[in-house]
């Protein structure tokens, strides 16, 4: 690695090689000596970890450049079979202005209407909507009145509609645009006043009515093939905290709690009643629950290309080649290799790791003076878990619906750390929750093709929608 122009590794290699010529050095000195170029290595290799070789965000890389990409075969613009979004013609305009023909300007001669040229201009017109409900008061001979009743909703004098709460709940929790600037749009598009406290309650009260859901999406999840699981550290209240993700390609569930381990998971309670594949970076946590797990070979992948860069092995560069090969070849096939073609790649990726221990060998155990096992580098950390987990890593070319990483996990939480990135924290573990319940519904809705807006929308008319196959219970 270099560090302002210095080659750090050969800077300490060529102090390594003088200290061991150098006869006159005290045992203490030398010890000395050989801690702090043990120190300058790890903070040397700390430096050079980014999100290609590890499991840090892009955001942290140091003096990131955008990679140009190399022009590719295809034209610019959408490919054959792509579902275009142009504008279609609608059947029924609100309103048709239409335009004379300026019969000075044409030659004298007798002219009739035999049609006309239709062309559309779709606009966007923002107003309000003022409903005023008047209940009929009747007054019996006696004087006793009576009066109609107001429809369930309609509770105060003056009120915000559905459309005014779908539209604040979809700013705040969708889009994560911060109150001051929602109180700014309605306001100045719209004409109406609203303060942060009101978006809070709306919040409040779609957290309040997706209860049910909750325990639906939980159910579902545990009663699913296949899960996907991952965390991610968030900050309530000045606090870490862990925002917790179990999702696949038709549910997800967020869920925030203090810890990060098996405590958080038995609470959240899907990961516990779960039969199927459980997909992980391995935490070791995970190990508890399930039948069967697969690893998420991103990670490996970044792992491996750490080795290459840092340690020089060259049995991470050929294991990254076959990680890759066997990805492609299994995508080729429809996401399942036949028996005889997935045990020629498991041989080969044992023969790799047995030629592995020679370039990465395990420690020297004969002098070892403390319990437990001796400490092993990261590379050959790597090396043990490639071998010992060769079923749960290779899962994806014998099961169809075991993909190569858990990447979905990890772009279900993608949105989570953008929130963090505009908020900076949650206020509160509350908060937290109401953003966790109603971002695990809106993501749902949108996996079954539900837009954010109607499934807000449904939810205040007090519906679930058609996916949930709910009948008996409202989104009350």
């Amino acid at each position: 690695m270099t560090v302002e122009n210095i080659n750090v590794e050969k800077a300490i290699q060529r102090v390594n090689d003088l200290i061991a010529q150098e006869k006159n050095l005290s045992p203490a000195l030398k010890a000395s000596l050989e801690v702090l170029l043990l120190l300058v290595t790890i903070l040397t290799n700390r430096l050079g970890l980014n999100s290609k070789n590890s499991s840090k965000p892009p955001s942290s890389d140091r003096n990131r450049k955008k990679e140009l990409k190399e022009p590719g075969e295809r034209k610019p613009g959408g490919q054959h079979g792509h579902i275009g979004t142009t504008l279609k013609p609608v059947s029924d305009p609100d309103q048709v202005k239409e335009i004379k023909v300026d019969r000075k300007t044409l030659p004298q001669g007798n002219y009739r209407t035999v049609g006309y040229e239709s062309r559309q201009v779709i606009d966007l017109d923002i107003s309000t909507v003022v409903t005023e409900w008047r209940a009929e008061i009747l007054e019996d001979q006696n004087g006793k009145r009576y009066v109609a009743p107001f429809p369930k909703d309609v509770t105060r004098p003056v009120q915000y509609g559905i459309g005014v709460k779908v539209n604040a709940v979809y700013m705040s929790q969708y889009q994560l645009i911060p109150y001051n600037r929602i109180e700014d749009y309605f306001l100045d598009q719209m004409g109406i006043p609203i303060s942060g406290g009101t978006i809070n309650n709306f919040n409040k009260d779609t957290f309040d009515r997706l209860e049910f859901f909750e325990s639906w999406v939980k159910e579902h999840l545990a009663l699913s093939p296949l899960v996907h699981t991952d965390e991610t550290g968030i900050n309530v209240g000045g606090v870490r905290r862990w925002l917790h993700n179990v999702s696949n390609d038709g549910f997800t569930c967020f869920y925030p709690h203090a810890k990060r381990g098996c405590e958080a998971m038995d609470e959240i309670g899907i990961l516990p009643k779960l039969q199927g594949i459980i997909c992980h970076d391995h935490w070791k946590p995970y190990f508890r629950y399930g039948v069967l797990h697969a690893l998420c070979n991103a990670h490996h992948l970044r792992e491996l290309e750490r080795v290459v860069e840092q340690d020089k092995q060259r049995w991470a560069g050929q294991m990254i080649l076959l990680l890759k090969e066997i990805n492609k070849v299994t995508n080729d096939a429809g996401g399942c290799l036949e028996t005889a073609e997935s045990e020629h790649y498991r041989k080969r990726y044992r023969e790799l790791l047995r030629e592995a221990e020679q370039e990465c060998p395990p420690p020297d155990e004969t002098e070892k003076l403390k319990k437990g096992k001796t400490a092993r580098s990261k590379a050959r950390n790597l090396l043990e878990r490639l071998r010992d987990f060769e079923n749960e890593t290779l899962r994806f070319m014998d099961d169809k619906n075991v993909p190569f990483s858990n990447n979905q996990a990890e772009n279900d939480l993608r949105m989570t750390k953008v929130q963090q990135k505009i908020s900076g924290c949650f206020r509160s573990m509350d908060g937290a929750k109401i953003f966790c319940r109603i971002r695990s519904y809106l993501t749902t809705c949108r996996k079954q093709g539900v837009t954010a807006t109607e499934a807000l929308r449904l939810l205040f008319q007090g519906k679930w929608p058609d996916f949930m196959n709910v009948k008996e219970q409202s989104a009350e």
